[in-house]
């Protein structure tokens, strides 16, 4: 089995995240039309207006964690059913996509370390099948619940794989300067520390700096793009921000 590309789509991008459970068809019909005919590929969406509503509603966030049962079946429940809107918008292009759920193999321990074991998800893209996980809630020692990002689960599972290419497509074509300019390459956070804002006040996942962050402890080259350039990212190119 060749080396995969891991590549997240954002919730924001594939939803309507000022509505409640909405999903943006014309986008996620966009992105299904570019997976299409793609191998070797790991697809993770992210919460959008599915997860995120209700992850600020119970208080939970990365960090902070809940015991309420409701709060866990709501968020955990709303993303299983966009993961459902994205699989039957992959089946319908013939994508041989399968769900896999975060809550069910993950966790953290009680200093917030994540373990998602791998082998599920490379066996079936060694069946030829294209798993596709999703932010989620994971439990979380002394803390219940958790959010799962899609952010970390893109890391995690590139490490472990030891994947060819990482991207994430955003709404945005990569990272910004103060004057709206795609910034090329980002190598430390302290060199962008200055433009790049916290989440927005739905993301209970960390926004762009989260990402900047995670994907500089990554290791490995990764891309943020949007969603114009997700075509030529994989078709082997390196649009938008390159974070290294």
């Amino acid at each position: 089995m060749s080396a995969p590309t891991v590549l997240k789509l954002g919730g924001s991008v594939i939803t309507d995240k000022d509505r409640a459970e909405t999903v943006d068809g014309r986008a996620l019909a966009r992105a299904a039309d570019a997976v299409a005919g793609h191998d070797d590929l790991v697809l993770v969406h992210g919460g959008g207006s599915f997860g995120h509503h209700h992850a600020q509603e119970y208080g939970v966030s990365t960090s902070d964690g809940t015991h309420e049962v409701d709060g866990v079946l709501d968020i955990h429940n709303a993303m299983k059913a966009l993961n459902g809107l994205v699989l039957r918008r992959l089946h319908e292009r013939d994508v041989p996509a399968v769900p896999v759920h975060p809550f069910s193999a993950a966790s953290r321990d009680e200093s917030g370390g994540l373990t998602l074991p791998a082998g599920q998800v490379e066996t079936m893209l060694a069946e030829g099948f294209v798993p596709v996980l999703h932010g989620d809630v994971v439990a979380h020692a002394g803390e219940g619940v958790t959010v799962l990002s899609g952010d970390e689960i893109v890391t995690s599972l590139a490490a472990s794989l030891d994947a060819s290419r990482v991207g994430l497509c955003s709404t945005v074509p990569g990272v910004l300067d103060g004057e709206e300019n795609v910034i090329p390459r980002i190598e430390a956070y302290d060199d962008v520390a200055d433009v790049l804002g916290g989440a927005d006040t739905t993301d209970v996942s960390g926004g762009m700096a989260g990402k900047v962050r995670t994907l500089l402890a990554l290791g490995m080259p990764a891309s943020i793009f949007g969603l114009d350039a997700l075509d030529a990212f994989l078709d082997g190119e390196s649009p938008g921000t390159t974070i290294a």
